[in-house]
């Protein structure tokens, strides 16, 4: 929608008034035109002494951004969901409104240009991860986020890049990111208490009846990228009294991936008493009911 400015600065004059209907009529108006007016209203905000209409216009600026963010995320899931960079990019929105899924693709995309100059054809599946090891972990200095652990920071990829530390669903995103650029068969599986990537047989024509046949091998971020077994697996479940499931050794979606990313910002957020993000965070999770 085209910003008529004297329109909305005569919308923006009407949110002083004491009569709630009128007030609720001219947020509505403002809310349809969209994220190109949010600079317009955060200017006026910095201009603006009273304390009420700087109140209402925080408001209206949060309640566009988050619409901004819920579509974004519905066109990602209608699409098909392929890219979890993108989904994890849009979720970034949410509390990092002005950092577009751009900017978070380009840094990764140098990362992923690191791997790729050392990556050859001849490789063998393990020495391609051990080289996206070394990347990632060694060369760039990512790490397990162990001091701050429930941290909403953890979940948002921007700051994951920026602090280079994350919890395992973010680090995990982040290695898949990488791998789904340089076109390797790297999925992600949704295990309790943790996250891991499973290494697909990329020379299979079909798959197996049983999924599991098709892995070689896993991956563990949270853990420097580790390799791990499916007998490793059972152990964990094991050590942590958790039945097996097939799903805790099968590929799961990007949609799954990105529900989990969300439900863990949710447990972040519940620490820290931050009640109206939770709520905002449970309408983010009806898109993919």
């Amino acid at each position: 929608m085209n910003m008529d400015v004297s329109k909305i600065q005569a919308l923006i004059s009407l949110l002083d008034d004491t009569d709630t209907e009128v007030v609720s009529a001219v947020t509505d108006n403002l809310m349809q035109h969209g994220i190109t007016i949010v600079p317009h209203l955060e200017k006026v905000w910095e201009n603006t002494p009273d304390s009420r209409v700087q109140e209402r216009l925080e408001r209206v600026i949060y309640d566009i951004q988050f619409e901004t963010t819920r579509t974004n995320l519905r066109n990602w899931k209608n699409g098909g969901a392929t890219n979890i960079l993108e989904g994890a990019s849009y979720l970034v929105q949410f509390q990092f409104p002005e950092t577009s899924f751009f900017q978070i693709d380009d840094r990764v995309e140098k990362i992923k240009n690191d791997v790729w100059l050392e990556i050859g054809t001849n490789l063998t599946a393990v020495e391609k991860v051990k080289i996206i090891n070394y990347v990632l972990f060694e060369l760039h200095k990512f790490a397990r986020n162990t001091h701050n652990f429930y941290s909403p920071q953890n979940s948002f990829l921007n700051q994951v890049l920026e602090t280079r530390k994350g919890n395992p669903l973010s680090l995990a995103i982040l290695y898949k990111a990488i791998a789904d650029k340089l076109n390797l068969p790297i999925y992600g599986v949704n295990l309790p208490k943790n996250f891991i990537l499973a290494y697909k047989d990329e020379y299979r024509y079909i798959d197996s009846q049983d999924e599991i046949q098709d892995i070689i091998f896993y991956i563990n971020p949270y853990n420097k990228g580790a390799i791990l077994s499916k007998k490793e697996i059972d152990y964990f479940l094991e050590q942590n009294q958790l039945k097996p499931d097939k799903s805790y050794y099968v590929p799961c979606s990007n949609e799954e991936t990105l529900v989990r990313l969300i439900n863990g910002l949710i447990v972040s957020y519940e620490k820290l008493g931050f009640e109206d993000k939770m709520t905002r965070l449970c309408e983010l999770l009806q898109i993919f009911q």
